[in-house]
């Protein structure tokens, strides 16, 4: 994991979007040399349109989290957010510098471009998928502990696609009364705690152990065994920290109340309130211009299903616990709650209408 201004972030990530960049500025270039008839990639008038280009879409790539690494995304996912970020990023590049290269031309090259680069991350994409299917390069994890935070632990890893890691099984702590991963179909085995610690993470080559023990006081773990494996450079990581890096989120059933006190995810220092407040609020602007035009269609589908009011104001609970009034597209009836009564929208609900179920 990399820092920056306090926030974690992904190597992994940061070389998708290197790639991904590089695919892009690539692309442009290719295509702006096909398009031009001139192959001096070089100039101006070529390479930093191309540059400008790779910023745009690697933003929204960020934007539209085609960069999580963890999460289980298919060829197909990749696929579908890939075009979405390159559809969306078509007409913003166009629109910071299309006009300044020639209208007709632009259109052409930065079109060329966004199809030359989807067919580049989808070739890259599918070619990590087979070398990883194959087994090259996977991590193997010893999870410590049987009981349902363990069984979770593999479910997670298992879910991951493609496969980057397997477990090659549970260590009991004797704090589970009862082992509840021995003799499962299909699960990985569990080995008897006679066996040293260090000796099993030897002889099954671990890459990693994760302690998937939610009550670790009263020396119920093997910390002497556990310190040996450390130093062996073996890393050990807790379930939380665990959950971070294969899904980017930290479950809330996995959290001790010492990883919110210790932990520095609530600093925040003059320099990233401004910096960020400042993104969120040009992503915000961008972004309703973007989505104005369905927006606006929106408004007219409401109101000739069922008339005014279009929005509705619900207040909800920000930042140091002030309240705000959160402006919402109405997709219930007019008088779902006539009663005064609040209640929780349910699966087939009545209140909501057609333009309510689409949205």
């Amino acid at each position: 994991m990399l820092s920056l201004s306090r926030r974690q972030f992904s190597a992994g990530a940061l070389t998708e979007m290197a790639v991904f960049a590089c695919c892009c500025t690539v692309a442009m270039l290719v295509a702006a040399s096909l398009q031009l008839g001139t192959y001096d990639v070089v100039a101006p008038t070529i390479f930093f349109p191309a540059v400008q280009f790779a910023l745009v879409m690697t933003a929204l790539g960020v934007v539209f989290s085609l960069f999580r690494v963890g999460e289980a995304k298919s060829i197909s996912a990749i696929l579908v957010r890939t075009t979405i970020v390159l559809g969306v990023g078509y007409p913003i590049a166009f629109a910071l510098f299309g006009y300044d290269q020639g209208e007709s031309i632009a259109r052409w090259v930065l079109a060329s471009a966004c199809l030359y680069t989807l067919g580049a991350v989808m070739t890259i994409r599918m070619a990590i998928a087979t070398v990883l299917g194959s087994g090259v390069g996977m991590q193997r994890i010893l999870v410590v502990g049987t009981g349902p935070e363990a069984l979770a632990v593999e479910s997670a890893i298992n879910q991951l696609g493609p496969r980057r890691s397997v477990v090659v099984g549970f260590y009991p702590t004797g704090t589970e009364d009862a082992p509840q991963v021995a003799g499962v179909a299909g699960k990985a085995p569990c080995f008897p705690s006679s066996i040293d610690l260090p000796a099993i993470v030897q002889r099954f080559n671990v890459d990693e152990v994760i302690i998937a023990v939610r009550e670790q006081r009263g020396g119920k773990l093997p910390i002497r065994d556990l310190l040996e494996c450390r130093i062996g450079g073996v890393p050990v990581r807790e379930l939380s920290a665990f959950y971070e890096r294969v899904r980017g989120e930290v479950p809330i059933e996995s959290l001790k109340a010492s990883w919110l006190i210790y932990g520095d995810g609530f600093s925040q220092d003059t320099t990233r309130t401004i910096v960020k407040r400042a993104f969120d609020i040009a992503s915000a602007c961008i972004l309703l211009l973007i989505a104005l035009p369905v927006m606006l269609l929106t408004v007219v589908a409401i109101f000739l299903e069922s008339g005014a009011p279009v929005f509705i104001l619900q207040e909800r609970v920000g930042r140091g616990g002030r309240a705000f009034l959160c402006v919402k597209f109405r997709s219930m009836r007019p008088d779902a709650e006539s009663d005064g009564v609040a209640r929780w929208a349910s699966v087939g609900d009545e209140r909501v209408t057609r333009v309510g179920r689409l949205l």
